[in-house]
Parts: C-alpha cells; structure tokens; sequence
C-alpha cells in the first residue's frame, strides 16, 4: 500500500503529468513524502478482478473492497467499528447514489446495506435518499455514493453534483452556475451530514453525454472514498483526465471546465468551504 502527498495544483494539471500518475494506473511513480499535517485522507481501492469481462460486478470481491475502503478510511480493525466510528444505530442513513447517466452499481449500493445492517444499523434506519431535499432532511446522515463520470452541463459530475437534487432548482447550478455547487452541500437539509463520500469508480466516464456513450467507458475496477467531498472529488477527476489524455495522446480538456472543483474548498469535516489551501493524503490499493 502506498501513500502519495498529492495537491491541488497536481490535480489540477490539464495534462497527465507524472505526478499522481502512478497512483492512477497509469504512468511511472510519483515522488513520496511524509503525510502533511491537517491533509485529508483520500482512499483508492482497486481490483482488477472487480468486473467479470469488464462489466458484470464481482459481489464478493466488491465486498472485501469496499471492507478494506471502510478500514482505510477510518483506521478501524473492522467494518463494523469502522461504520460506528462514523455512524449510530439510531440515525437514519440517506444513501445517495447516482441514478443517471452512469449509474451506482445496484451491487455497491446492496453492499453497503449489508455491510451498515451486519454493523448493527436497523435496515429500517437505511433509506434511499437521492432527489428532493426532503429527503435529506429525514435523514440524520448521509453517505454520498455517486458514479464517477464526467457531465455535458457541469465538466465532471461525480461528488459535489451528487446533492444537486437537494437544491430543489438543479438547474441554477449548471454551466458557468456549476461553481456554486458546493454552496448545496452547505444547505440546512445537508450540511454537517454527510459521513461518508463512496464514489464507484467500477466503470467510470470519461465523455460527457447526455447518454453514456461505451467508448469513454473503461473497467477500472475501484472504489474511491474519503470523509472531504472535494478531495475525494479531485481524485476522480484526476483520473477522469487522466484517461481523457490517453485516449488522444495528448491534452484534452474537459467542457464546460469542472469549475466546480477549482471553486470548492475542503475543510476537515468535509462540510464547509474554506479559504485554507488543501493538501490531500492518498491510500493507493491495487490488486
């Protein structure tokens, strides 16, 4: 397992430079340093044998990956004591997954069900929450679980865009409006909710849409986690650009620009912005 100091100015890059390749897939190493101090720590997980001939979901071994996520996350012994250090059987948990374009897998979804109920969350206390903010204000936490995939109207679609719903005018926030979206995230129905941010890089889309086209889809067969919505988003989009330079050999910026990302600040409850630069700690896990 290795550990990358990577910031924003890295993940930022247009081109797939070599820092932070390596931890992608997708290049020669980075350079290595100490954790920082206050950095937020982002989880990749990865295994080739996650997708049966690139596609269908592996259920067992997407368990012991999303197990090992979950002890990556939080530094806990094990799945259960990893879920209780971040939720109580008494909450009401809002899973928010993607439901278009690029789809959770049902499979992820099923998976950290059973994983919440095996650490002693009454199934009843587990709920669907993605769509209106009437939904998030039933729940007393969230577990944000969007698909990793690039957007026509927002650059990249994946964390930040996940809560859109729960503005109640998604509109408002596309296009040149997408840098507000981490204002949704700060919203009375969300903010200081969300315990976790369970992004499925199983399948993920690097083009843009409206429909999923096969050709920028690809089986990366991972999992990316953190408790900082724009570190784990940062993350994705690294490797969404980074894929995107592979396909053409050479730059190829994303349109409309993830605005979004650059606009954000991350802050160590992962619930409201900050003006403080970020620094994220990546756990790398490739099988």
């Amino acid at each position: 397992m290795n550990r990358h100091v990577l910031t924003r100015r890295d993940f930022m890059r247009a081109s797939a430079g070599v820092a932070g390749a390596a931890a992608f897939g997708l290049g020669p190493a980075p350079l290595f340093a100490a954790r920082p101090a206050r950095a937020a720590r982002v989880t990749l997980v990865r295994d080739a044998r996650a997708l049966v001939d690139g596609i269908s979901v592996n259920t067992a071994i997407l368990r012991r990956m999303l197990d090992e996520t979950l002890l990556g996350i939080t530094g806990q012994a094990t799945a259960k004591d990893a879920w209780l250090s971040m939720v109580q059987p008494s909450d009401v948990i809002g899973l928010v997954p993607t439901d278009h374009l690029n789809p959770t897998h049902d499979e992820l979804i099923e998976a950290v069900r059973r994983s919440l109920v095996a650490a002693g969350i009454p199934d009843a206390n587990i709920r669907d929450a993605q769509g209106s903010p009437a939904k998030a204000e039933a729940c007393t936490a969230l577990i944000a679980m969007p698909g990793l995939k690039a957007h026509w109207l927002t650059g990249v679609g994946t964390v930040l865009k996940n809560y859109i719903m729960f503005s109640g005018h998604p509109s408002h926030y596309h296009r040149e409006d997408s840098a507000k979206l981490g204002e949704i995230w700060q919203m009375p129905a969300v903010k200081g909710k969300t315990r976790l941010v369970l992004v499925d890089a199983l399948r993920p889309l690097c083009d843009k849409g409206p429909q999923a086209d096969p050709r920028y889809m690809w089986p990366y067969g991972g999992l990316i986690a953190g408790r900082d919505p724009v570190a784990v988003e940062a993350v994705g989009l690294r490797i969404i650009t980074a894929k995107r330079t592979a396909l053409r050999g050479e730059r190829w910026p994303l349109s409309p620009p993830p605005l979004c990302v650059a606009a954000a600040r991350p802050t160590p409850d992962g619930n409201v912005p900050s003006r403080k630069k970020p620094v994220f700690w990546l756990t790398n896990s490739v099988k």
